[in-house]
């Protein structure tokens, strides 16, 4: 084999096996002299690839784990492989991984052939995934066109299914994909509205990438997660909890956490919560896995709350 980039490329992906080369096999396998394979090997190490050797009979050469991630290849089913695996991933809201499998994904998908995008989309759509929990789906497809218009600076424009069931036409500068709440939302710039507008990815329809370039917008925050959260919950109902727990206000510190946005010790074996949820549910469920007596003050509609649920769990338990 004498052409050299089609050489080292054969040797990479044999090395990529995970077992020890003998450098005669590879002489061998690219019909070429031990003095060449080692030349290739030092090559691969130029370019960043850690190649290791072992001395004696049952050595070798073998590819190993080196500080930095050099490019790798894939043959057909290895790459379809990852890309319905990384899919799976986009659709997971798990902390550290969702967003870092968007950005994986559109890098992928942008390079792969066209015949192994039908493998993928054909793949993708004959298979429904169970998420754990109650989470929206949404489709991989449209995180990754907002994931490489947010890399380009690119408007796009898309279909939104507001709430209240009315869709509307949408012309806008992504400037974010953020996972919160086991929900994808896109933080973007509104062109038509002239403002910033935080849009649930599951709503989005038909996201079409327009190719107009346009300059980043300073966003009107901090960062993103403080403007994203802080708009979230400007716009979600809130429940402000004030109640008396029959516990050390040590131990409840250590409890609640952050939860607690004010803990008042009532002498030694009591404290005063206040506290705020978005739900009466969480707010029920974590006063009562604290695991000691309490009571509620405020607001009426959480204390009739509890009621309410007393009632069905006694109910639940066979208590007359």
């Amino acid at each position: 084999m004498s052409d050299t980039p089609s050489r080292l490329l054969k040797l990479l992906s044999l090395l990529q096996t995970p077992r020890d080369w003998p450098g005669s096999e590879l002489a061998v396998r690219l019909e070429v002299s031990a003095r060449t394979v080692r030349r290739d090997i030092e090559r691969l190490r130029d370019l960043g690839y850690p190649v290791e050797a072992a001395m004696g009979a049952a050595g070798g050469y073998r590819l190993a784990s080196g500080a930095a991630m050099p490019p790798l290849l894939l043959d057909d089913d290895e790459a379809v492989a990852i890309a319905v695996g990384l899919r799976i991933a986009s659709g997971h809201a798990v902390d550290g991984i969702d967003e870092s499998s968007v950005r994986a994904l559109a890098k992928l998908e942008q390079v792969l052939p066209s015949r192994l995008r039908y493998r993928v989309a054909a793949l993708g759509a004959a298979t429904v995934y169970l998420l754990p929990g109650h989470s929206p789906l949404v489709d991989p497809a449209t995180l990754t066109v907002f994931r490489t218009a947010i890399a380009r600076h690119e408007r796009v424009r898309f279909a939104y299914h507001a709430g209240d069931g009315a869709e509307t036409k949408r012309h806008a500068e992504p400037h974010r994909l953020v996972c919160h709440g086991r929900r994808w939302y896109l933080l973007a710039f509104d062109l038509d509205r002239n403002d910033w507008r935080i849009y649930r990815a599951d709503r989005i329809r038909d996201p079409l990438a327009t190719g107009a370039r346009s300059v980043p917008r300073e966003l009107p925050a901090a960062d993103v997660v403080s403007y994203v959260t802080g708009q979230l919950y400007s716009l979600a109902p809130t429940y402000q909890a004030v109640a008396t727990l029959h516990a050390p206000a040590a131990d409840m510190a250590r409890q609640l956490g952050d939860y607690a946005a004010e803990l008042e010790p009532l002498g030694e074996q009591a404290c005063r919560v206040r506290t705020h949820a978005d739900t009466l549910e969480w707010l029920a469920f974590r006063l009562s896995a604290l695991g000691c007596e309490f009571e509620v003050h405020q607001p009426p509609e959480l204390a009739q709350y509890l009621r309410t649920l007393s009632a069905r769990t006694a109910r639940a338990a066979g208590n007359p």
